[in-house]
């Protein structure tokens, strides 16, 4: 029998987190205060415990993974690298195809990766309440979840969009403790300037982002928790692709070309940045962030100082933005709906040592539906933007007659996400390419730096 599932034991499990900042060839810019100067790791500690703002800094390649940290990841780690052979078969295509499947976790996403060490470090410095905001849902429900392990109450700032299209997310949320609100909501400053505006806002993550900060920083027994963008939670999420290395090297192969969805950052660092690695090294690994034409920050937005939030109360970073007053329309891939983009991953793109490409909303859950039909897994709406680029770049092999090695992130399951694919299916999902206007108006309202 050829081989489907790639396994690892539990005790293969990584002991380190691997930092992308000791391969970068220059080392990031740093987050500027609103004077735009840089800033010091005190800006942070209102909001996040000190050692994760030590992370946040580090340079260095290697970050222990602490031991109860690895033991809550013994839930669902090792996940399965598993070898697409119904795929292909059903491409005809010579490309080997691998992936990752991150919807073993609990949570039935990648998100986990991160709130467990997140979680972990904030109980280790006293904080027992964590204010946070979710896109789709995943990141929420992994807080949620990762709270009860470690005693913190949770509240969740969901975006509106997905809190009404994703109502059993939010069941998932309450069942593990979490309160969930769905932003813009008048409880905050933040929220309420936005509803002054937009009574019938969709909201957007950075809304959510604003609500959640503003919380954090106005109460002493809360601290903020964010699911992506940070480079922190990069580092957290480099264990899928390290397991994936290891995986790899079980079956002797390796990747020509990694893919993985990119609306904040978090799942394609966690999966690609491992493998940068390599490609520093010299190894000739393509590395692909797939985002969706609605929401193009990599491919069409403009490399700026940008606040993370929408109202201004991070501080600036260097990335990719489609302008933090963005708001983008209501696709069913809620965690891809962000205006920006690591700063990590921005500045390797924009140093041409990762690629991107955007994709639009029908062709993602065409491409889902075809994988669900091999290889019997129904993946998330985010997950199917990595799919669409795969079924392309092996029908690309098909023409050329190229046996590549194509790796993807399938971040998620789609269990909570039947609606979206139900009006797929009836014809009522549509494509939305943001018009080139409407993003060259937020970007007029980017911070003046410099």
């Amino acid at each position: 029998m050829m081989q489907t599932k790639i396994l690892l034991d539990e005790s293969e499990i990584p002991t380190e987190w691997y930092n992308v900042v000791a391969d970068m060839p220059n080392a990031p810019l740093p987050p500027l205060g609103p004077d735009g100067q840089p800033i010091g790791p005190e800006a942070l500690s209102a909001i996040f415990p000190m050692s994760l703002i030590e992370q946040e800094v580090s340079d260095q390649r290697w970050i222990p993974i602490p031991e109860p940290v690895r033991e809550v990841y013994q839930l669902w780690r090792p996940s399965p690298l598993y070898r697409a052979h119904q795929l292909e078969a059903a491409l005809g295509t010579p490309a080997k195809i691998y992936y990752k499947y991150e919807g073993v976790s609990p949570a039935g996403s990648h998100k986990p990766n991160t709130a467990v060490a997140q979680a972990y470090y904030n109980r280790e410095a006293g904080i027992r309440r964590l204010a946070t905001e979710t896109g789709a849902g995943q990141w929420g429900s992994s807080l949620a979840m990762v709270g009860q392990k470690f005693g913190i109450e949770v509240r969740v700032y969901m975006v509106k969009v997905s809190y009404e299209q994703k109502p059993f997310r939010r069941s998932m949320m309450q069942t593990w403790g979490a309160e969930v609100l769905p932003s813009p909501t008048d409880q905050t400053a933040a929220g309420r300037q936005i509803l002054a505006k937009d009574p019938n806002s969709p909201g957007s993550l950075g809304i959510a982002i604003s609500e959640a900060v503003e919380e954090a920083a106005s109460r002493e027994d809360t601290n903020y928790a964010l699911g992506s963008v940070l480079n922190h939670v990069l580092l957290h999420q480099t264990v899928i692709g390290l397991e994936a290395k290891k995986q790899f090297e079980k079956v002797g192969d390796y990747p020509d070309m990694v893919f993985a969805p990119c609306g904040g950052g978090s799942n394609f660092g966690g999966a690609a940045f491992p493998f940068f690695a390599d490609k520093a090294a010299g190894k000739p690994v393509r590395l692909v962030a797939v985002e969706p034409a609605s929401c193009p920050t990599l491919t069409r937005g403009h490399y700026a100082y940008d606040f993370g939030d929408s109202v201004g109360l991070t501080p600036l970073m260097k990335m990719y933005t489609l302008g933090h007053d963005f708001v983008p329309p209501g696709i069913h891939a809620g965690g891809l709906r962000y205006h920006g983009d690591s700063a990590l991953v921005s500045q390797l793109y924009n140093e041409g040592l990762i690629e991107a490409v955007a994709v639009p909303q029908l062709a993602t859950f065409e491409a889902g539906v075809q994988f669900a039909r091999s290889e019997g897994i129904i993946p998330a709406p985010e997950s199917n933007h990595a799919i669409r680029a795969v079924i392309d770049e092996a029908n690309r092999c098909k023409e050329s007659g190229e046996a590549k090695t194509l790796f993807f992130n399938l971040s998620g399951h789609g269990h909570f996400d039947m609606g979206s694919y139900d009006k797929y299916f009836s014809g009522e999902l549509e494509d939305f390419e943001y018009p080139a206007n409407a993003i060259d108006q937020a970007l007029h309202h980017l911070p003046k730096v410099g």
